[in-house]
Parts: structure tokens; C-alpha cells; sequence
């Protein structure tokens, strides 16, 4: 019904040791991306984000992120399309983040989230840092240590705030993309 808010939209962060599967599931859902996609991509699909890097402790939920021309343009195109595969579109005014345009994918309870997708403007410095950060963890095994440890701790102390949890891991990411102290 309108107006309801999905279990997912306040689920706790639960971090969950790597899973190889994550690798195979969002090599699938970049697939079908791309397919749906295709006419508006620029740069592709890419999963990020902490199950994108092997071995790293996450909350199980891919995020994969499509480089498109026009965000809004792809969301007043196939949104109805998107919604037949349960991609759940966030407006804008409740995803705050008025870069990009949001969709979440539940897991088949529907209580928790299974995947997010990030449509990303074309060239916007977004694009390049999620990647870079991805990367970063990737090769160095001492920071991805490091990035557990806080993810860990914040995990415990911002409870069901995933807001708020995900705010306080912007100091690392500044640090590791160069862009902090």
C-alpha cells in the first residue's frame, strides 16, 4: 500500500564475514542491468562497495552503480520496467543524495535489502571515487583490516541508524581517497 514504509527502509546494519556467493549474485544483477540499461549507459555497472572486496566483512547487500547520461531521464523511462524486478525506486527527497538516483531491491521476504542500485551522472567525481575506494580495499589487505575494525565498531554503536552509520565511516573513505587527514 502507498504510504507504507518497507521493512527494509530502517533494517538494523548487520555486518556478515564475505561470502563468495555476493561476487556471483551481483555479477548476475550487473547482467541485468546492463540489459535494461543498456541505451543510457555511459560507463557500464559496477558492484561496489564492501562485498565487492574479497575477504571484507559487510552487511549482505550488493551495491552496483550504473554510469548513465541522464539519471532522472533513465528513472521517467524504466521505472515501471525496474519495479518488475523489484527494484523499488527512492525519490530523491527521502534519499538525500541529489547526485544520484536510488533503487532497492528487497530479499525475497522482503525484509531486508538484497541489493541497491546507484544511477550515477556521467562523469561525475562519484563515479570515479566509489570505484577508487573499491580498488583501494581491494590491494591492501592492512586497510581493509583497518575499514572492518571501524565498520565493526560503528555497526555496534549507530544500532538501527544506518544513516548514521554510514555517515561515520566519511572520515575513512576522505582519508583513503586523499580528500581528509
Amino acid at each position: 500500500m502507498a504510504g507504507e514504509v518497507p521493512a527494509w527502509a530502517y533494517a538494523r546494519p548487520v555486518l556478515r564475514p564475505h561470502d563468495e556467493q555476493w561476487a556471483v549474485q551481483a555479477d548476475r544483477e550487473c547482467a541485468e542491468l546492463t540489459e535494461i540499461l543498456g541505451p543510457w549507459l555511459v560507463d557500464g555497472v559496477e558492484h561496489i562497495g564492501s562485498t565487492a572486496v574479497p575477504g571484507l566483512a559487510a552487511k549482505p547487500v550488493l551495491d552496483l552503480m550504473a554510469s548513465v547520461a541522464d539519471p532522472d531521464e533513465v528513472v521517467t523511462a524504466l521505472a515501471g520496467r525496474l519495479a518488475t524486478e523489484d527494484w523499488h525506486y527512492v525519490p530523491p527527497e527521502t534519499d538525500r543524495r541529489p547526485w544520484r538516483r536510488f533503487f532497492v531491491k528487497p530479499t525475497e521476504s522482503g525484509a531486508d535489502r538484497f541489493a541497491h542500485l546507484h544511477l550515477i551522472p556521467a562523469g561525475h567525481p562519484r563515479w570515479r571515487e566509489q570505484l577508487a575506494f573499491r580498488d583501494a580495499l581491494r590491494t591492501d589487505a592492512q586497510l581493509a583490516r583497518e575499514y572492518a575494525r571501524l565498520k565493526h565498531r560503528l555497526a555496534d554503536e549507530h544500532g538501527n541508524d544506518r544513516e548514521g552509520y554510514t555517515a561515520a565511516k566519511g572520515d575513512f573513505v576522505a582519508k583513503v581517497l586523499g580528500h581528509g587527514t
